[in-house]
């Protein structure tokens, strides 16, 4: 079955990497040439990691937990203490560790009357309960209007709380208008105010205007925030401290994983052509090996990946089709199609291959496979945001149509406004993905927010340039940052 649909797959991208391909006695293949840029990895980044006392990081940071864990008992009385406690730790990474305190200071503050508190603690406590999935009405800020129903002046100058509802609004639906309104009031005071602030604040700005928290990709934040945070007259010395101890034990957690990945010794598979060998068989082995480990109750999870490997090999072929034939679909037929070529149906299917009972049920597969409301949100996003950054450089070859192709021809515009009408979509999806993530669908949360951290890397990835196929750009940056500096404690 793995090897079926992994044919499928090489029919594609037999087409894309090399000049040309003898595939039967009489037949060669012409090849487009991708023109990749030379990759930068090598073989000392894989297996030269630096050497860290992790013993001793592990050691040191269960005594700072528990430091931390206490903080939730002294706070007991202090709504802005518990929200700055609460909101320090997420933009830490560190919550993961505290899920049971921050669930039960959050169910404590869901029916706090803010009436009395001013900007920045109302949309701090927003953007808390909506994160975890509340739905806390957004009228708690009309009362920042005037007469003529726009934002008030005053609040110009309140960098602090311009910056706290920044970051609440993108956490807005598509019918809440007035977290729209908020945006743009903020976005344009914080940048007319940001020469003005002290550095350390400044830096916090200029890093959420650049990218809001709500669609920021987590551990790189974290990574910036706490450069950020270090330098805050207020931080805490113990919470500082387990953070950079935590950021360097994944650190070193995601190097070996890296390692192991990527050391693969392939035997002969006499049926693919030899560059694409090792790939097909360290697919199956990490299938095996995924399968070896599940309890048989669990084995269903292999069944659908593959299925998953099945249904994306047959829209590669399609968009192949619609390549070689010249062909430009309708925007409509284009995306039904391109939506699923992403990926990520696959990839949530892999992600919950590895993940606990708990959260990796049956149901939650299944779910998935169904394509909801917010996956199709979620491939939306990159689909578009991918095909806007990359057409120049994809059409330099022959090349299936992008959305914005279909776009100009369809309604007969022009390239810039074909971006904006589909940027336009991008942002109706992120506001479909905050909708559903306020909906119960009786999985876990973990399952649902894979969702949004996968969008939240799209943006990081297809922003600005497409980094992932331009890693020496920003992604290079990126991911040595996570992977191969640690934090000097």
């Amino acid at each position: 079955m793995a090897f079926q649909v992994f044919q499928n797959y090489i029919q594609v991208m037999e087409l894309v990497d090399t000049p040309s391909l003898k595939v039967f006695e009489d037949v060669v293949v012409d090849r487009q040439v991708a023109g990749f840029d030379p990759s930068f990895w090598d073989y000392c980044f894989i297996t030269n990691q630096k050497s860290q006392s992790e013993a001793w990081m592990n050691e040191r940071a269960e005594e700072l937990k528990n430091e931390v864990r206490s903080m939730f008992q002294n706070v007991s009385t202090g709504i802005l203490q518990t929200m700055n406690l609460i909101d320090t730790i997420q933009l830490l990474g560190l919550d993961y560790h505290f899920t049971e305190e921050i669930d039960r200071a959050l169910n404590d503050l869901k029916d706090v009357d803010m009436s009395k508190y001013g900007l920045y603690e109302v949309a701090l406590h927003f953007r808390l309960l909506r994160q975890k999935g509340f739905n806390i009405s957004s009228d708690v800020f009309k009362k920042y209007k005037d007469n003529e129903g726009k934002f008030m002046e005053e609040l110009k100058d309140d960098a602090k709380g311009l910056l706290s509802l920044y970051n609440a609004a993108y956490l807005g639906t598509k019918k809440e208008t007035i977290l729209d309104e908020a945006i743009s009031f903020t976005k344009d005071n914080l940048t007319s105010l940001l020469k003005d602030l002290n550095p350390t604040f400044a830096k916090l700005v200029s890093l959420t205007l650049k990218t809001p928290i709500q669609r920021n990709t987590k551990r790189l934040f974290t990574r910036c925030y706490i450069s950020v945070y270090q330098d805050e007259p207020t931080r805490n010395e113990t919470i500082l401290e387990l953070a950079k101890l935590d950021f360097n034990i994944l650190q070193c957690l995601h190097q070996k994983e890296i390692k192991k990945a990527c050391m693969w010794s392939p035997d002969a598979v006499d049926r693919l052509p030899e560059y694409m060998r090792d790939f097909f068989l360290k697919m199956l082995s990490i299938f095996q090996e995924l399968q070896n480990e599940l309890a048989p109750a669990e084995k269903f999870r292999i069944l659908y990946l593959k299925e998953q490997w099945e249904i994306l090999a047959q829209h590669y072929i399609t968009e192949c089709k619609w390549r070689d034939d010249n062909y430009v679909p309708k925007l409509e037929e284009h995306m039904r199609v391109s939506i699923i070529s992403v990926g990520f149906i696959l990839f949530y299917c892999a992600f919950l291959s590895g993940m606990e009972e708990a959260v990796a049920t049956k149901d939650a597969f299944e779910w998935f496979a169904s394509f909801p409301k917010i996956v199709e949100a979620c491939a939306i996003i990159v689909r578009i945001t991918n095909d806007i950054t990359s057409k120049e450089r994809e059409q330099k070859r022959a090349h299936v149509a992008t959305m914005v192709d279909c776009y100009m021809k369809e309604y007969g515009t022009s390239k810039d406004v074909a971006c904006e009408k589909l940027l336009g979509f991008v942002e109706d999806a992120w506001k479909t993905i905050n909708e559903e993530l306020l909906n119960a669908t009786g999985l876990s949360r973990e399952v649902i927010e894979l969702s949004l951290h996968s969008s939240r890397s799209t943006e990081l990835i297809y922003k600005h340039v497409d980094a992932f196929t331009e890693p020496n750009t920003t992604m290079k940056e990126n991911i040595f940052s996570l992977l191969d500096h640690p934090i000097p404690i």
